[in-house]
């Protein structure tokens, strides 16, 4: 082993501690309490050091935000692949979806409300955004014709059901209900 490639490791790993520490104390006490001192604090770090990886807290956020949709993705595509016809797939796919958000709030969050820079349909979109995509494309394509617009939308409609459940303005019982007139409408049914 090299002293480039421990260095890269030893790079890799504070890292992984900082946006580690960033997800705890945002799901313990929400994004506002995640400041680049809380932060050096928690990882026993100079701020100079979280500032020789991360540009600002907002990158922070961004790296913390590519992680969910890494672990989105692989929830996803889990649920996909246990389902056992096209409407199943949607159903478990956008169950899924929900419970991810409803268990991981401060992650989801990051993902989706915090200000980054992360885009997608970009040549530079990020794989870990392209591959949680992917994965709603992959149940959505047999039943569209334009299958970037019909997963946007089915993306759109779980992201609007994930926050007004998530903040209380829609009844989680009936969860099941708005699932099924999702799935009916992309079938066609």
């Amino acid at each position: 082993m090299g002293v480039a490639e421990r260095k890269g490791r030893d790079r890799a790993e504070r890292e992984r501690r900082i946006t580690a520490a960033a997800r705890l104390i945002a799901e313990g006490e929400g994004w506002n309490a995640v400041t680049i001192r809380r932060l050096a604090e928690k990882i026993e770090y100079s701020q100079p050091v979280l500032y020789s990886h991360f540009e600002n807290r907002d990158a922070i956020v961004a790296a913390v935000a590519v992680e969910g949709f890494r672990e989105l993705a692989t929830v996803l595509q889990q649920a996909g692949r246990e389902s056992t016809d096209r409407r199943n797939a949607l159903e478990n796919v956008a169950m899924a979806y929900l419970a991810f958000a409803r268990r991981n709030p401060a992650l989801y969050e990051a993902m989706f409300t915090l200000p980054t820079r992360l885009r997608f349909a970009e040549a530079d979109t990020k794989s870990e955004l392209k591959d949680g995509f992917a994965a709603l494309a992959a149940v959505v394509a047999p039943s569209s014709a334009d299958v970037d617009v019909a997963t946007e939308t089915f993306w759109a409609a779980l992201h609007g059901l994930a926050v007004l459940e998530g903040s209380g303005r829609i009844r989680s019982s009936a969860r099941s209900e708005r699932v099924a007139l999702i799935v009916q409408g992309l079938l066609g049914c």
